[in-house]
């Protein structure tokens, strides 16, 4: 009994000390802080104005927009209309009738080797052997080609032998006389631009590169509207870079429509739609340009009978004519040669003719083809292109 007295006195005090260690703990251990009170808030201070310091903006005064004066004290500025684009100015070419012969001075210029070189061999007193060589020597080197060259001093060799005594004017008529005959007065040089029982009259600008053919494309709308006609441009020649620009500024400056395609395109289509929309528009006249070519590459001329079998699809083609730089001489019939057999020329442009002395190429080129030479251009003005005259060229190679 002692024993269980003695064990409960026991645990009492072990429970005891326990608790008063436990209260001893808890009285140490310090207590969480209290939670902060809710912060003021200020607002911030406002963004400085330009030329203030950075401080609480103040009250001002304020001003409604009718009080404000304007700078100047005017009406306000009005806004300017963007400039307009005014169409380009229609010009009135110069008329074709007796062109060439306008330009005569400037064409004799650059011919007298040809004309005053034979009549001043002519003028010597005795014609030996050594002096028609010499005037054969004057036509070759003036491209007027060897069958013609041999003709023409066949017929100077016997009228100068029955005239006997040569006075200055009639050597100047015998020569005026025989170079007639070699470039011919008898053939039809006008550019058939207009087809008995239909509209538009087609023709297509044909040559090789450098010759000038965009140009005289241009040059060629000119005359046909000096004479009155209407005309639309086909730009068929979509290889060269701008050349549908130039042809198409050509085209405005007399009021002419230009048909064009995108560049590097299909030529072919090019020339049919020109010969399509100038039909819908009624005009008189369709001038396709085509593109430059080499006579040599053989793709390229297929190329060319491509366009003409194309347009001809709309109704025949009424001229072909074939650009030539007078400045190439003998090489130039070699190109024509080519031409020829692949579209068919009907005519002649010769080029440059004014800066070279070789003015037989018209008859060199004419014997050459067959067909005559039709227009020829003196200068780079845009009224420099001229109808062929052979009375006209004749007089100004032997000059007055």
């Amino acid at each position: 009994m002692e024993t269980v007295i003695l064990a409960v006195v026991i645990a009492v005090v072990v429970l005891a000390v326990l608790g008063g260690l436990v209260v001893g703990s808890r009285r140490k251990k310090p207590l969480p802080p209290p939670p902060p009170a809710a912060p003021d808030i200020t607002a911030p201070p406002a963004e400085p104005h330009v030329g203030d310091e950075a401080e609480t903006p103040r009250e001002e005064p304020r001003r409604t927009i009718e009080e404000v004066d304007l700078p100047g004290g005017g009406a306000p500025t009005a806004v300017e209309e963007p400039p307009v684009v005014e169409a380009p100015r229609i010009e009135i070419p110069e008329p074709t009738a007796g062109r060439l012969v306008r330009l005569r001075a400037r064409l004799s210029r650059s011919q007298n080797a040809l004309g005053q070189g034979l009549l001043t061999l002519l003028s010597r007193e005795h014609l030996d052997e050594d002096t028609w060589e010499e005037i054969e020597d004057t036509l070759l080197t003036a491209d007027v080609g060897v069958m013609p060259t041999q003709e023409l001093v066949d017929r100077l060799r016997e009228r100068v032998r029955v005239l006997g005594t040569r006075t200055p004017d009639e050597l100047r008529a015998l020569l005026r006389d025989e170079l007639l005959k070699l470039v011919g007065t008898e053939v039809d040089r006008a550019v058939r631009t207009e087809p008995e029982g239909r509209r538009p009259g087609i023709v297509m600008v044909v040559g090789v590169n450098g010759t000038g053919k965009t140009t005289t494309t241009g040059k060629l709308a000119r005359v046909l509207v000096a004479d009155g006609r209407t005309v639309v441009l086909g730009a068929a020649d979509t290889f060269r870079a701008a050349a549908a620009d130039q042809l198409q500024t050509w085209g405005e400056r007399v009021g002419a429509h230009t048909v064009r395609g995108p560049e590097a395109g299909d030529p072919a289509s090019v020339a049919f739609d020109a010969v399509k929309e100038g039909k819908e528009m009624g005009v008189d006249v369709v001038l396709i340009d085509t593109a430059g070519r080499l006579h040599t590459k053989t793709g390229l001329m297929d190329e060319l009978g491509k366009v003409k079998r194309v347009v001809e699809k709309h109704a025949p083609l009424d001229e072909v004519l074939l650009v030539l730089d007078a400045t190439t001489g003998q090489n130039g019939l070699v190109q024509a040669r080519v031409f020829a057999e692949v579209v068919d020329i009907t005519g002649i442009v010769l080029t440059k003719l004014d800066g070279t002395a070789k003015g037989g190429i018209v008859i060199a080129v004419q014997r050459e083809l067959g067909v005559p030479v039709k227009l020829i251009g003196l200068g780079e003005g845009a009224d420099d292109l001229a109808p062929f005259e052979p009375e006209a060229f004749v007089d100004a190679l032997i000059g007055e």
